[in-house]
C-alpha cells in the first residue's frame, strides 16, 4: 500500500515538475488549489500536500499563508563575502529590489543578540528590522543589532538605505572582517508574518557578526530568507 502511494506521489511530482520546468507554468503563476489538484490527479489532498511540500523543498514552488502555492522565480545568487549591499546585488542580477523599514528601537541586549555581540553586561543596542523584496515579493527579513554607543543618532537616518553606507559616511567605519553562520530553521512568528509564511515554516537563517577596521565588534545581523529565493555561492580567491 505504501509502495502504491509512493508511486502515485512520484508520478504526480514528475508531472508538476515537468510543467514547471517546460515553462507551461510560468514564474509567479499560482497553482490550482490543493482541492483542485486532488481532483485532477484523482488522489487525496494528503498526497497532493506531500507532493507540493517536496517540490517546495526543491525550490520549484513556494507557498504563502492562506493564499496558496506559486511557481518560484529564479533564485538570487548570494555571496555573503561580497561587500555589495542588497540593492546593488539585486540590480547586478537584473532584478528589482525594495526595502521597507518595519521597526527601529533601542533596548538592552539579551539572549542570542548579546551572545553574538559578545556582551556580558547591561548594554544598549539599536535594533533595526527591515523587510526586503525582490520583484515585488517579500523574500528576506533582516534584523540588524548595533552597539548603541558606536552609533549615536543613527535612528535619525534613512534606515531603508544601505547601513554599510551609513556606517562609512556618518561614522567612518569600514567592515574589516565578518563571521557567518548559515542555519536552516523554522520561521519565528514575527518573521513568518512578514514573509507570508506559516509559523515554523522552513527559512534559511544567516547570522553575521561584523568587525570594524580597528578590530572591534560593532554589529550583528540576522537574515531570514525564503529558501526558494536564494542560492548561497562562495568563491575563494586562489591567489
Amino acid at each position: 500500500m505504501s509502495t502504491q502511494a509512493s508511486t502515485q506521489s512520484g508520478k504526480i511530482k514528475v508531472s508538476l515538475r515537468q510543467q514547471i520546468q517546460s515553462g507551461f507554468m510560468t514564474q509567479g503563476q499560482k497553482l490550482p488549489s490543493e482541492r483542485e489538484l486532488s481532483a485532477l490527479f484523482s488522489t487525496t489532498r494528503i498526497t497532493i500536500k506531500d507532493v507540493l511540500v517536496s517540490l517546495e523543498n526543491e525550490g520549484l514552488i513556494y507557498r504563502e499563508e492562506r493564499r496558496g502555492w506559486y511557481v518560484s522565480p529564479e533564485r538570487i545568487c548570494y555571496n555573503p563575502l561580497s561587500r555589495s549591499h542588497f540593492h546593488q546585488m539585486i540590480r547586478d542580477q537584473h532584478r528589482i529590489a525594495e526595502t521597507c523599514l518595519l521597526d527601529a528601537r533601542t533596548e538592552m541586549a539579551i539572549g542570542e543578540v548579546a551572545q553574538a555581540l559578545a556582551i556580558d553586561q547591561m548594554t544598549q543596542i539599536h535594533i533595526i528590522e527591515r523587510l526586503r523584496y525582490i520583484d515585488g515579493r517579500p523574500v528576506l527579513f533582516v534584523e540588524n543589532c548595533l552597539k548603541a554607543s558606536l552609533f549615536p543618532h543613527i535612528m535619525m537616518e534613512n534606515l531603508t538605505l544601505s547601513l554599510t553606507g551609513i556606517y562609512r559616511q556618518k561614522y567612518g567605519y569600514e567592515t574589516s572582517r565578518s563571521c557567518f553562520e548559515v542555519i536552516p530553521t523554522g520561521a519565528p512568528s514575527h518573521v513568518a508574518k512578514a514573509l507570508n509564511l506559516a509559523e515554523g515554516q522552513p527559512v534559511m537563517k544567516i547570522r553575521r557578526t561584523n568587525y570594524k577596521q580597528d578590530g572591534e565588534l560593532m554589529d550583528c545581523e540576522f537574515e531570514y530568507w525564503r529558501p526558494d529565493a536564494v542560492l548561497i555561492r562562495i568563491e575563494s580567491d586562489s591567489h
